[in-house]
């Protein structure tokens, strides 16, 4: 996968929806090491989907970056070292 080519999102917190800026991504779940498979879903011309493994619903909202979430702990990244980790909220 190419540097940022497809967001990856989780729902660590344990949310009932989580809102996205991306209509394509990946669900991770929870975080490493308590993540599922990394799923791709596209919405589509939905605006809503739910993961098949963890059952988060996942909202597009526009007013989102892509690759954003609300809440803003729920983007993950992967580090330099190959240790993904949660967006910390500021």
């Amino acid at each position: 996968m190419a540097d940022k080519g497809v967001p990856h999102f989780h729902n660590q917190p344990g949310l009932r929806v989580v809102a996205v800026g991306s209509k394509e991504f990946m669900c991770i779940g929870a975080l490493p090491p308590f993540d599922h498979p990394h799923v791709f879903l596209d919405m589509g011309a939905d605006t809503e989907i739910i993961c098949q493994y963890c059952s988060t619903l996942f909202r597009y909202d526009a007013r989102l970056k892509a690759g954003a979430a609300e809440p803003a702990a729920c983007v993950w990244t992967e580090a330099a070292d190959g240790i993904g980790r949660g967006t910390q909220a500021a």
